[in-house]
């Protein structure tokens, strides 16, 4: 395992159902991170595809042997990166994907697990919900995605955390809601920054959360893409509102020193949390 790596984030403005364009931003940035050193890049959320894609989900689903998939594994013999683009099942149901790509080949795959239906938000009527968070493998110690929504419920979290993941890696599509005059941040931004430093200094993990620029439909997307240590301190961010290229060395013996400083998961009971949760959930019954 790596215990120092540099960690990169292409914060790009993708163009909507235009699958092609997103490929050649996608082999451009892979370019650069390799250039300058990255060991893993991450995208935002649905930026292969573009996010307000409604009736068009279909059109640029895809599946595993798409031509896309299989240029998305011969660059990842470069360098490993998190893909985001919606997936086709064998049984023809559409996801909202997050695929990490190594060594050419797939070796993870995260469905969004949280899909929201409030406000602008309408991606139940075109997805189907993943149904798993899993921690996993890689060169540098064990690793858990979450797709945008995901991240906004605490349990996910703590399930990532508790699988021993050392690092949170979080691809978004977060809309320009509710900016104030005298602010240079909106609303979803304030409270993303907030949240994040938040599960980074509880759970004593990097947070990585990968945000896109752009407009679609009018809805504009604020970027502010950022790496958080385990102590909550922004070792870099992406400019608001346009496309940046984020990089930040990190090392886990950052992990090391925060979760003996407060060993809050060596101490947690997870048969207490599991009781209650069943109590919770009979009592709904």
């Amino acid at each position: 395992m790596k215990i120092h790596c540099k960690i990169g984030i292409a914060q790009i403005s993708p163009r909507l159902g235009d699958v092609a364009a997103n490929l050649s931003i996608y082999e451009q940035h892979i370019a650069r991170a390799q250039e300058e050193g990255v060991d893993l890049l991450v995208f935002p959320e649905l930026s292969l595809t573009g996010y307000h894609l409604r009736d068009m989900v279909a059109t640029v689903a895809m599946r595993e042997d798409a031509a896309e998939i299989t240029r998305l594994k011969e660059l990842s013999r470069t360098i490993p990166f998190i893909a985001g683009l919606v997936e086709e099942s064998a049984d023809f149901r559409f996801y909202n994907t997050a695929l990490y790509l190594s060594d050419g080949d797939i070796q993870h795959v995260h469905r969004k697990v949280y899909l929201p239906t409030y406000g602008m938000f309408d991606e139940q009527r075109y997805y189907a919900r993943g149904d798993r968070i899993r921690a996993f493998e890689t060169p540098f110690g064990r690793v858990a995605t979450l797709v945008c929504e995901d991240l906004w419920h605490p349990s996910t979290a703590y399930i990532a955390a508790l699988d021993q993941a050392l690092m949170i890696i979080c691809p978004s599509s977060s809309p320009l809601r509710g900016i104030a005059d005298d602010k240079e941040q909106d609303e979803n931004a304030r409270y993303w920054e907030s949240i994040n430093r938040a599960y980074a200094e509880t759970f004593g993990v990097f947070v990585i959360y990968a945000n896109r620029v752009g407009f679609e439909d009018g809805v504009g997307f604020w970027g502010g893409s950022e790496i958080i240590d385990p102590f909550g301190q922004c070792l870099a961010k992406g400019q608001y509102y346009d496309e940046d290229f984020v990089t930040a060395e990190i090392s886990l013996d950052a992990v090391r020193r925060k979760r003996i400083a407060a060993p809050l998961l060596r101490d947690e009971d997870i048969d207490l949390t599991i009781n209650e949760l069943m109590r919770i959930r009979g009592r709904r019954e």
